[in-house]
């Protein structure tokens, strides 16, 4: 008695199709039966044992009494019917794939090499659709095994035609064995096999290329010539009709400009196609794509070298617009606008396969250029990453997915009838009762309401997301009607009509670049009435529109744009509010209009996450990288993208000055530390290492105590180890110059402006021995120095230093130095009068009495930090454990040590965390030297609000008093301590 390892997996033999025929079904057993005679006693056993089994005969049943084309497969080959049954469809599609692979090998003749393909087809063919049909297999597993089937086949033609030319003498292989590696062609699959998601009876979608130069043809014939000739052959062996069938149908014409280009092209050719013309289908049909056969490593690289037409590094919603006018054309092309289940196409049909494709397709040309993990080619797995993403609710990707498996299983079943590439429905009552039979339903009125409401689903969920784009005016009332005055402009708000005005007009004339296209054109004059309004609703109106001109004539194209803020209206709201409060951010959007795209991710708003979390997200980034300058180019729009999103939530007070502070600061550190070991491998190409020696990067300034501002330079210090070594690379360096050069190259790959901008400024002048000391030191030289020549100030300065990066060994060896010469005892009157001369000397040069200028109004951060410096200095040998790196820290510290009042700390704190808050967001608001005075009502009183002060005249009453009572204390604490010489009035002359 045979075992029927495949029965015994069927775990509910009811859910297996009823046959539509059952006449038809009792017939082909019989046949089955009788083909069965010519058979050796063991597959007749088998067959009359699989007939009298339950579950067998069922299954028998379901295949006979619903797919001719089946069961000519099993009346073919009983013995494969037998094989199948006992070892089960895994099993024995791993046998079919060694079968495949071993005709690549066998050097057989052209028509015998077709013939097996065709047997081996008819076999894959029947274990699939069984595996199906049982309930054995899911969709995905279904789709996994016919690509993997297709796959094998491209691969083993591919080697068996390359052997066949190699025995000719028409190319010389570089491995007879792996005669497709290095060979210089390669096919890549588009379409559902490109993205493993093949359907039954599918055409195979190929590009075909080669490159001269991989390629050792050498043969009589031109190269194009051959390799043209090779891939029809190719195509010949996989597509003609035989007695045996066919293997596969396949479609070229995915290939760039297919009425001019030969059907293999040279790879070079491709890749100008598609970097100069490519259009948006083409993206499109780009994202499935993927080498399959032949030369895989070079269709990788011709994949890699396309990747920025296929994914755009910036939100593409114009993409929306693409998609929509794809599907326009194939419903104009072909019809089934309407949902009617009889005759529907349930691919290209409204609510079919396709929308639920392009769906997917929509947001990953949308984001994919930004979100990698959006780049799987497989619609379900887009699905569930748009759910995970929050850009689809759960209740929606569901019915997707299930609309989706549906629709595929329809379309699996319609082409098992026949072996026929279909999609449409039957037209006639008996088709539909055949197609609910396969399906598993008991009639047709049940099977089509399951395809109305699976049609419904994808086609209301699809036209949802191309609504987004749609060129409904939703303002209402006065605003939606044109601006035809400057008397319209005055009612909305415009201090200055007329020139507003003027501003729209020239809109009006499409003179800007941005407008140069049609599509632009329209959207503009579409989302005028909107920008208008939102910019009307802003502290300043006025200025906010000159801003948002300038923002518009800079930006190169405006569809991308344009098209992002018809999908979110909302974020015309917000450009408006940085375009009329925030000027300088405002200016870093008009740089890098890019920026935006950061807004649309979903914890854009939510607070920013840790340093370690901060590092991920940097290095997943770089992980795109494919050389130096890209490195260069994505960490310029990370950081930026980082600090904008700062600057956004500090703009909506969703976040302090302190917060905004330390995250600009972590900010900062992680690009240090990614950049870093960037820097030493390019150095390293030439230069090599020096074994066993990393160096240090050193914060100074507000960058050390994690205060940095949306202006600030970094502050940076360089310490390499003691070492004699030299480098081991081509050219050998010693480690002062090694050093040298690679704080240079890191100074230069954070300064450097690219295409992306640049990063930071970088400020070196609290290095050793100032502007004329070498840029990186060692650390006996840095030792030396601070313990022999250092002046106070310099002392004064490394209060607030802070490692950013080194190894744990090495940063205690430099905190031990730190320490070293801060925690040395010192005299406090001598200390005092070199604080409070210096304090002089800055105040002599930078004297304001403006109470807006922070950092040298006395009383402002300058007279805190010099008071907590100082305070440090003297205390710091009896007490080492009060040195910190940020200032308030220091005076906690101070405090708890009664090195200094609790009531005089307290003021201190709380003067520095108001000045903070108050330094961000009027440098965000204003740029670095911020004229308060002369900024609109409106953000004086933002700004009040922000205080909670009830006025703008409150806040600076409020900010007078703090600065007095710090200056009151900087008198008491340093200078009396100092005496009368140290005042600014007795400075010796410069």
């Amino acid at each position: 008695m045979p075992i029927f390892s495949f029965l015994n997996a069927i775990t509910d033999s009811h859910r297996m199709p009823q046959p539509f025929n059952r006449k038809q079904a009792e017939g082909v057993l019989a046949d089955l039966r009788q083909a069965a005679e010519g058979c050796d006693d063991a597959v007749q056993q088998s067959i009359n044992s699989l007939v009298n089994d339950t579950k067998g005969r069922s299954l028998l049943l379901a295949i006979f009494g619903n797919s001719p084309f089946l069961s000519r497969t099993v009346l073919r080959d009983p013995a494969f019917l037998c094989a199948l049954m006992q070892q089960g469809p895994a099993q024995t599609m791993n046998e079919i794939a060694d079968a495949v692979r071993a005709l690549g090998r066998a050097e057989l003749q052209e028509a015998e090499l077709a013939q097996q393909l065709r047997i081996l087809r008819g076999q894959a063919a029947l274990c699939i659709a069984t595996a199906d049909i049982a309930g054995l297999w899911d969709l995905g597993d279904v789709t996994r095994a016919l690509s993997g089937f297709a796959e094998n086949i491209l691969q083993s033609t591919v080697d068996a035609l390359l052997r066949t030319h190699a025995k000719t003498g028409d190319l010389v292989l570089g491995d007879a064995r792996q005669p497709s590696l290095t060979c210089g062609y390669v096919i890549i699959a588009m379409g559902k096999l490109g993205a493993r998601e093949l359907n039954y009876s599918s055409d195979i979608d190929l590009i075909v290329l080669f490159d001269p130069e991989r390629c050792s043809y050498r043969g009589k014939l031109e190269m194009l010539d051959f390799q043209v000739r090779f891939t029809k052959t190719l195509v010949r062996l996989l597509q003609d009709f035989t007695a045996d069938g066919y293997v596969f149908r396949v479609d070229l014409r995915l290939r760039p400009d297919p009425a001019a280009t030969p059907i293999a092209l040279p790879v070079e050719a491709a890749e100008t196609y598609y970097e100069s013309t490519g259009k948006g289908w083409e993206r499109a049909a780009m994202i499935k794509a993927r080498p399959i056969a032949g030369d895989l490593e070079m269709g990788n690289t011709f994949l890699k070298n396309i990747s920025p037409f296929v994914w755009r590094k910036n939100l593409d919603f114009a993409a929306v617009r693409d998609v929509f006018d794809m599907v326009g054309l194939i419903r104009a092309h072909h019809g089934y606008a309407e949902i009617q289940v009889p005759g529907h196409n349930i691919k290209i049909g409204t609510g079919g396969i396709r929308e639920i494709e392009f769906f997917a397709q929509t947001h990953q040309l949308i984001a994919g250029g930004r979100d990698r993990k959006l780049r799987d080619p497989t619609t379900l797995g887009v699905l569930e990453l748009l759910k995970e993403n929050e850009q689809l609710e759960a209740d929606a990707e569901q019915q997707l997915r299930e609309s989706y498996i549906f629709l595929r299983t329809v379309e699996h079943r319609l082409q098992m009838i026949n072996d026929e590439q279909t999609q449409t429905l039957p037209k006639t009552t008996d088709g539909l009762e055949h197609l609910a039979a396969f399906m598993g339903y008991g009639g047709a009125d049940e099977f089509c309401d399951a395809v109305q409401l699976h049609l419904g689903h994808a086609a209301a969920q699809f036209q949802k997301l191309t609504g987004q784009g749609d060129t409904d005016d939703t303002i209402t009332g006065e605003q939606s009607k044109e601006v035809t005055s400057d008397t319209q402009l005055q009612h909305l708000g415009f201090s200055d009509p007329e020139r507003a005005f003027g501003i729209v007009e020239t809109w009006r004339t499409f003179r800007y670049r941005a407008l140069r296209n049609q599509r632009a054109r329209e959207l503009l004059h579409l989302l005028t009435p909107k920008i208008l309004s939102a910019i009307a609703s802003t502290s300043d109106p006025d200025g906010a529109l000159l801003r948002f001109d300038e923002f518009l004539a800079a930006m190169p194209a405006g569809v991308q744009l344009l098209s992002l803020f018809n999908a979110n209206p909302w974020l015309l709201e917000l450009i408006a509010e940085i375009m009329g409060t925030a000027p300088a951010l405002a200016e870093m959007l008009g740089r890098k209009p890019a920026l935006l795209d950061a807004v649309l991710s979903p914890d854009f708003l939510e607070t920013l996450p840790d340093v370690d979390r901060l590092a991920a997200d940097l290095n997943y980034a770089l992980e795109a990288a494919r050389d130096f300058q890209d490195v260069l180019d994505i960490s310029r729009r990370w950081g930026n993208e980082r600090k904008f999103q700062i600057g956004v939530q500090l703009l909506q007070n969703l976040i302090d000055g302190a917060s905004a502070g330390l995250a600009q600061s972590n900010i900062a550190d992680t690009l240090l530390r990614a950049l870093l070991p960037c820097v030493e491998a390019e150095l390293a190409q030439k230069n090599g290492v020096i074994p066993d020696a990393q160096m240090a990067v050193l914060a100074m300034g507000k960058l050390g105590g994690k205060e940095l501002t949306f202006t600030s330079d970094l502050d940076l210090i360089f310490i390499y180890p003691d070492t004699t070594e030299i480098s081991n690379g081509k050219i050998q360096l010693s480690a002062a110059q090694y050093f040298a050069r690679l704080s240079q190259r890191l100074i230069n790959a954070l300064t450097a402006p690219t295409g992306e901008g640049y990063l930071y400024e970088v400020d070196m002048r609290l290095r050793p021995s100032g502007t004329q000391g070498p840029i990186a030191v060692s650390l006996e030289a840095f030792r030396k120095y601070h313990q022999e020549m250092a002046h106070t100030w310099e002392h004064m300065a490394w209060t607030r230093a802070r490692i950013v990066s080194a190894s744990e060994t090495f940063a205690h060896d430099i905190n031990a130095v730190i320490r070293g010469f801060l925690a040395r005892p010192r005299d406090p009157e001598s200390l005092a009068h070199e604080v409070a001369l210096m304090r002089a000397r800055v105040d002599q040069e930078h004297h304001t009495s403006n109470i807006w200028d922070f950092k040298y109004v006395r009383g402002g951060m300058m007279d805190a930090e010099f008071i907590t410096q100082f305070l440090l200095l003297r205390e710091a040998a009896a007490f080492p454990e009060i040195l910190q790196g940020t200032t308030i820290t220091a005076l906690e510290q101070l405090a708890a040590n009664q090195c200094v009042p609790e009531e005089a700390a307290g003021e201190i704190i709380e003067t520095l965390r108001l000045l903070r808050d108050l330094q961000q967001v009027t440098r965000l608001c204003l740029g670095d030297n911020p004229d308060v005075h002369h900024a609109p009502n409106a953000m004086r009183n933002m700004i009040a609000a922000r205080e909670q002060a009830q006025t703008f005249s409150e806040l600076e009453q409020r900010i007078t008093d703090h600065e007095m009572n710090v200056y009151q204390i900087y008198r008491q604490i340093i200078l009396d301590a100092a005496g009368t010489g140290a005042e600014a009035s007795k400075l010796p002359p410069q």
